[in-house]
């Protein structure tokens, strides 16, 4: 592993497992204060406010899946470019890469911004949720989305950190950004009573200072010294840029629309079903964190070494993903049924009437997601490899698959099983993803190999 100066790292030489670990290390405890974002607002928002309020977000948080899911695509499509051009050691070209990604970022944030705004309220209606919790979701996704400049400038800095091995920066980022959301949030909802917009404020204000922080990190890296002409528009660059971002941004859309599709069919089971739904889709993220982690390692390490041209590599990273992913979403699995129930309890308010049957029904669905964690992992892992590899189109038809599943199982399964049916419905669509992503990866691997 050679390391560079401002902690930029090489992931061409060097012991794949040992690379793929310490990359994702820090990044899965970035991810992990990541999520206290939501967790903190989930905590304060059900426990202060009360059950219609946490139902609230949880009446909206696929939608708000989707905007953040597209702002990542675009970015983490822009950062496979980066990381492979880093890889060859083409600097020059490396920086009219991030210069361009930052400029076309900057315009995506600007449409996404205004078209998420005006989408507020028919979006709310489309998915049917509960008429005396309308208010507060509405007044949440305002505040979220007004921030959505500031999601894209982050997503876009810790991108490039990431593509260029640092993974350490965007750690401490997120350490000092759920400080001070936490803290926000409790000024602003136990102290001034904003309510919802207060924890959604904290949010994005939380997410200013993230930026910030690998902004002047990015300014100090050497072979990111860039001038004005690098952000100028280039056709070739433009082109190779949106043939790996398009598809990654459209793929988590059609995932969030299937959830979306999901969540209208929970919100129709009332107030403290959706409470309860809520509660453990917002441990979701704790269950995933290290996929996730493993993922971006995933995207880095293959982008480099396809970059560097070497193929055996690939190969090699992905059997030590799988490896570390197994045994990690085993140990997660093992935590969750253990002690679940009382880490969901830090959610809901066991002073309300519908407390007790809302933490009933968060358990019974965190334990069934817990249980099929690995299917989740073997998703991220091979998706991310994939996508590293300069594919993303079978990262798309996994995704078109995962909307298929998920739509599927959330129409067909609550005819049959009742409530219960639905909770079903995320595991039908990580299976039907992997089905995809399986036999793609060997199929692109034959091709790069060939080519």
């Amino acid at each position: 592993m050679k390391m560079e100066k401002n902690g930029v790292i090489s992931m061409t030489q060097g012991n794949p497992l040992r690379l793929i670990v310490s990359f994702a290390l820090p990044l899965m405890a970035g991810n992990i204060f990541q999520q206290l974002y939501t967790v903190a607002d989930t905590a304060i928002v059900g426990r202060a406010i009360g059950v219609e309020a946490l139902a609230a977000l949880g009446a909206v948080d696929w939608l708000n899946w989707m905007v953040l899911g597209v702002i990542q695509g675009i970015t983490q499509g822009f950062s496979i470019l980066i990381a492979q051009k880093y890889g060859s050691k083409e600097m020059e070209q490396m920086r009219k890469v991030v210069g361009n990604s930052c400029t076309f970022s900057a315009l995506c944030a600007v449409v996404l911004c205004a078209a998420a705004q005006l989408a507020v309220n028919p979006a709310v209606a489309l998915l049917k949720a509960p008429e005396q919790i309308t208010p507060f979701a509405c007044a949440y996704l305002r505040v979220i989305f007004w921030g959505i400049p500031i999601m894209m400038i982050y997503n876009m800095a810790a991108s490039i950190l990431r593509a260029l091995g640092d993974s350490k920066t965007p750690l401490y980022a997120m350490l000092a950004a759920s400080a001070t959301n936490i803290a926000l949030d409790l000024l602003f909802v136990l102290v001034f009573n904003w309510g919802v917009r207060g924890a959604a404020a904290a949010t994005v204000l939380a997410q200013v200072l993230a930026s910030a922080y690998c902004i002047a990190a990015i300014r100090k890296i050497q072979v990111l010294r860039m001038d004005r002409s690098h952000f100028k528009p280039e056709r070739p660059v433009g082109q190779k840029l949106f043939i790996l971002a398009a598809p990654m941004a459209f793929q988590n859309g059609i995932i969030a629309v299937g959830g979306m599709v999901v969540q209208s069919v929970v919100n129709g089971f009332g107030v403290a079903f959706i409470a309860g739904f809520t509660a453990t889709n917002k441990l979701y993220g704790v269950l995933e964190v290290a996929a996730t982690s493993y993922g971006y390692a995933m995207v880095t390490y293959t982008g480099q070494n396809v970059g560097a041209g070497d193929k055996k590599r690939v190969s090699d990273g992905l059997r030590a993903g799988l490896l570390i992913g197994m045994l990690t979403s085993l140990v997660i699995t093992a935590v969750m049924l253990l002690f679940g129930r009382n880490i969901l309890s830090c959610f809901i308010s066991s002073g309300e009437e519908a407390g007790g049957e809302t933490l009933e029904i968060a358990f019974r669905y965190l334990k069934i997601m817990s249980i099929c964690l690995p299917v989740l992992y073997v998703l991220h892992i091979v998706r991310s490899t994939i996508q590293g590899m300069g594919n993303t189109v079978i990262p798309l038809i996994s995704g078109i698959s995962e909307l298929v599943m998920r739509t599927g199982a959330a129409l067909l399964l609550p005819a049959i099983f009742s409530q219960n049916g639905i909770l079903f419905a995320e595991i039908t669509a990580w299976a039907g993803a992997d089905m995809i992503l399986v036999p793609g990866y060997f199929y692109g691997k034959k091709k790069m190999d060939h080519s």
